[in-house]
């Protein structure tokens, strides 16, 4: 006869010799579970692959929809983001000044500052035809120390002044500096009482060939010294932004160094020109990611009356 020890695994047997429980053939009070067969552990994986195939059916789909969707918002955010900063930067061109290239791969032009109307010193004083000026008075107060100008438009020293840039005339343009003047002053000054203050702008002695004589509202517009001009241009399947470059007729290609703003992409630049002094300029990109492909197509009107 066994008996069983308090707190232990293994009994007494009637030799006096103790013996466990757990896999000894003792009476059936005294014996525990001696573990699993190989058919139940065969069982057991069967079932548990089962249970793991049917998750996995219907999880695939919802986890492939969610990154299609995420690659997809990453397409658009990026096309987004790339148009609109075209757009920005297109409706401030100098009027006259946008070019696409004869492929559509290439929209180049000349940014600019600010602008505004001018006037020579004193009341009805304008700027003559071939006639060197050195200043001229901008008919609002545009002091540097003029808190409500934003940093980016405050004319500054080395901008470039851009008087009636015509468009069709080789001799106006501007790229060949026939109707722009260098800002040698440090700062524009303001002159005059309030509310009706003048500012005046000092510039390199120039002779402008031609100017709006009498014109009740003579512009003109402020060229950056530090980007004078800009191109967009699609190349080797990326989208450039091309500054500061010699002015040729024809696009550069991008040096490395120049920044993407988009990457994967193909361009199609449109230039339509209005018989009412505007153009309109049609962007169509499409954007590329793994297997899927984002077109966009954006309109910008702006103005080509000087």
């Amino acid at each position: 006869m066994c008996t069983v020890k308090t707190a232990s695994l293994f009994v007494q047997a009637f030799d006096g010799q103790s013996i466990d429980v757990r896999c000894a053939r003792v009476p059936k009070y005294a014996r525990y579970q001696c573990g699993f067969t190989l058919v139940e552990l065969i069982m057991v994986i069967v079932v548990m692959g089962v249970i793991g195939g049917a998750v996995a059916v219907f999880m695939k789909g919802p986890i492939d929809a969610y990154f299609d969707t995420t690659r997809r918002a990453g397409i658009s955010d990026m096309a987004d983001t790339a148009v609109r900063r075209m757009a920005r930067d297109i409706r401030k061109a100098l009027p006259n000044s946008i070019r696409v290239s004869s492929d559509g791969q290439c929209i180049e032009f000349i940014p600019t500052r600010t602008g505004g109307r001018y006037r020579l010193a004193g009341p009805g004083n304008f700027i003559a035809p071939n006639t060197p000026i050195t200043n001229f008075n901008m008919l609002a107060d545009h002091n540097a120390s003029n808190s409500a100008i934003p940093v980016d438009q405050r004319i500054q020293i080395g901008d470039l002044i851009a008087i009636y840039n015509m468009a069709g005339q080789t001799e106006l343009d501007v790229r060949l500096s026939a109707v722009t003047a260098e800002v040698v002053a440090p700062a524009p000054v303001r002159t005059g009482t309030a509310p009706n203050y003048e500012t005046v702008i000092s510039i390199a002695s120039t002779t402008f060939p031609y100017v709006q004589v009498n014109a009740e509202n003579p512009r003109f517009q402020v060229i950056p010294g530090d980007e004078k001009i800009v191109s967009y241009i699609c190349s080797g399947g990326s989208l450039y932004r091309n500054t500061n470059y010699a002015y040729a007729t024809s696009c550069p290609v991008p040096a490395l160094t120049v920044p993407v703003i988009a990457n994967a992409a193909t361009c199609n630049f449109v230039q339509t020109l209005g018989v009412n002094g505007n153009a309109l300029v049609q962007l169509a990109l499409t954007f590329s990611s793994a297997s899927e492909a984002a077109s966009i197509y954006h309109e910008v009107h702006v103005s080509v009356s000087p």
